[in-house]
């Protein structure tokens, strides 16, 4: 049987097999056991414009297959989508006890893409590879964080394939272990990503078992392994609550300081920014040349959670200030600025009111 099957794919297109996996492949999610951490015109009239076909927004399960195995996920597509359009596609990974459903429903990220008008996809944490479905980003001397973060990058290529994604605005973006995921993807594949995005995560190379990421996370310092000297990074945008009682505060300043060294960028002088009764936030640029490399907000009072997320879901706090708006207005103005290896300083300089507005 096995050989029959492996017949019948090779036999049919690879891009019509994918597009039929796509929208038949099951919804059903990894669920959330958690503890620390879902005619022709008449002559002589103008002939009627037709209108352009569109794609009406939807919310659909899909399924990848690679040589690390299956990945499934979910993506969001916004209504009225134009088949000739190329938008910029917004990648999130959730964290240990949700699923691509909860992240979604949490963050609201669905919301804002329907408004800004770019694709979300959610891949998906399988409990066979993790109990409580975390992703495994810490085990690297095994292999199994590579094979992951594979899968992924193969979700990335399939969605990208499929779909009308511009390859130049894509953001990778987590939450917990989804950050750390996040991190250990961008500094394998830095070229592919405009923005990394990191929420309540630790930075890559601190850990590779259990026990070195049981003590990065409750907030014992570990040397991170250096990256490669010639590596150019994507700009990062850093989200960390100063109460957080899964991932101790200190890993958010440590993520922020590893890409600033790596890209050689200062700090600039730090402010504090409130919105009406949300949590204040203390914000840190780094650049270089004016080159904005990195930012790094700290929510003050946030604890493991998502920053304005919705209310009524598991980590998440509707009292801190909103993470995805932040993170939309960070990658929109890393967009704008141009391709990366070209920036002038003029160029690169990202106006800090943007972002704050969004706190």
């Amino acid at each position: 049987m096995t050989k029959r099957m492996a017949k019948t794919l090779w036999n049919t297109p690879f891009k019509r097999i994918l597009s039929k996996i796509t929208k038949t492949a099951t919804s059903k999610g990894a669920k959330a056991i958690t503890k620390l951490l879902k005619g022709t015109p008449k002559k002589g009239k103008p002939a009627p414009v037709k209108p352009r076909p569109t794609l009406k927004a939807n919310w659909e399960p899909g399924i990848t297959f690679g040589m690390t195995g299956a990945r499934r996920y979910r993506l969001y597509r916004p209504a009225s989508l134009r088949r000739n359009e190329r938008l910029p596609l917004m990648v999130m990974l959730h964290g240990c006890g949700q699923d691509a459903e909860a992240l979604a429903a949490s963050s609201k990220m669905n919301q804002i893409a329907t408004r800004e008008r770019f694709l979300v996809v959610y891949p998906e944490q399988e409990r066979l590879a993790n109990a409580q479905a975390c992703w495994n980003w810490y085990d690297t001397r095994s292999g199994r964080a590579q094979r992951e973060a594979s899968s992924i990058e193969a979700v990335i290529d399939q969605v990208c394939q499929l779909q009308p994604v511009d390859s130049d605005r894509i953001v990778l973006c987590g939450l917990s272990a989804g950050a750390s995921m996040a991190a250990l993807i961008a500094t394998s594949r830095p070229e592919r990503f405009r923005v990394i995005a990191m929420h309540s995560g630790i930075t890559t190379g601190v850990a590779h078992s259990t026990a070195t990421a049981l003590m990065a996370m409750r907030g014992r310092k570990l040397a991170a392994k250096p990256l490669s000297t010639d590596m150019q990074l994507p700009a990062l945008l850093v989200i960390q609550g100063d109460k957080d009682r899964v991932v101790a505060p200190t890993n958010g300043a440590q993520a922020a300081q590893q890409w600033a060294t790596q890209c050689g960028a200062k700090p600039g002088k730090s402010r504090i920014v409130q919105r009406g009764a949300r949590y204040a936030t203390s914000i840190t640029d780094y650049r270089i040349r004016g080159k904005l490399v990195v930012t790094f907000c700290e929510v003050q009072g946030l604890d493991h959670a998502w920053s304005g997320g919705a209310a009524g879901h598991a980590y998440s706090d509707p009292k801190g200030p909103d993470a995805s708006g932040m993170i939309w207005a960070f990658a929109k103005k890393q967009f704008a600025s141009g391709v990366r290896s070209d920036l002038t300083p003029a160029k690169a300089e990202i106006s800090t009111k943007t972002l704050t507005k969004k706190i």
